[in-house]
């Protein structure tokens, strides 16, 4: 019997992952680089990278800051409209979530509720790339100056129909694309007697390039004498010296986000 009909739908599922963080490691390290090389320059010259996803994307927008083992300089945009998704039906359910996401210009609005400066950046989130919202962003982002960097699927966004009006999908509208080596459709686990397959594989390829960037961007700002204000937990540190750099970055965080 062949290995793979062996396998358990779990193992597969780790196999897959497996094969998702081999691919970023052989095929987007340069760019990861590049990304980290954009974003602490913007951090050193006190500009912000604003991230922004909808839909489950935001997952990547909060993995990034804040949470333990980050650091400000990063600008989470989360519109609840576009990820309140625990309530699955009835009032801000998905239908309408998915009905939002599809509506062009609301990006623009909600880009609107800010100032920008002249050093920052913009980096959207989406998996199928194809979403107007997320697509409008990026085009008002790149409309008010900022260099937009995308992270998304490429082999799912080339598979899907552009949902915007002018026909592209979010690869096509930035400046940098980073892939988090999704399959097309996202699901990645065939089980017996059942049609589709289960097992998304967009978080672990977003989880993994978000952390490698940020990784980067710690060395590259203290090697230039800025060492990022990093929460971090009391296992390393104790308990007082943990509050105290919560307590640093937040402060910190509103300093930079004070203009906005």
């Amino acid at each position: 019997m062949p290995e793979e009909s062996m396998r358990s739908p779990a193992a597969e599922y780790l196999r897959c992952c497996h094969d998702i963080l081999e691919r970023i490691e052989q095929t987007q390290m340069d760019t990861i680089r590049r990304v980290a090389l954009m974003c602490a320059d913007c951090i050193v010259a006190d500009g912000l990278v604003h991230l922004f996803g909808s839909g489950h994307s935001r997952m990547a927008v909060e993995e990034i800051f804040p949470r333990y083992g980050s650091f400000p300089g990063f600008h989470p945009i989360v519109e609840l409209s576009l990820t309140y998704h625990n309530p699955v039906v009835g009032a801000n359910g998905q239908r309408q979530a998915m009905f939002i996401e599809r509506t062009e210009g609301l990006g623009q609005i909600i880009l609107r509720n800010f100032e920008f400066g002249p050093h920052d950046l913009m980096m959207v989130f989406s998996t199928g790339g194809t979403g107007a919202v997320a697509v409008d962003v990026a085009l008002e982002a790149r409309r008010l100056g900022m260099p937009v960097i995308a992270v998304t699927s490429l082999a799912h966004s080339r598979a899907s129909r552009p949902g915007h009006s002018s026909g592209r999908r979010l690869f096509e509208v930035a400046d940098v694309v980073l892939d988090n080596c999704a399959v097309e459709g996202d699901a990645m686990v065939p089980v017996a007697g059942l049609q589709t397959p289960v097992g998304p594989g967009s978080t672990i390829g977003n989880t993994a390039l978000v952390n490698a960037i940020k990784c980067e961007v710690a060395q590259l700002l203290t090697d230039r004498g800025q060492p990022p204000l990093v929460l971090t937990s009391a296992t390393f540190v104790g308990e007082d010296e943990s509050r105290r750099l919560f307590d640093s970055a937040y402060d910190d965080y509103r300093r930079r986000v004070r203009r906005l």
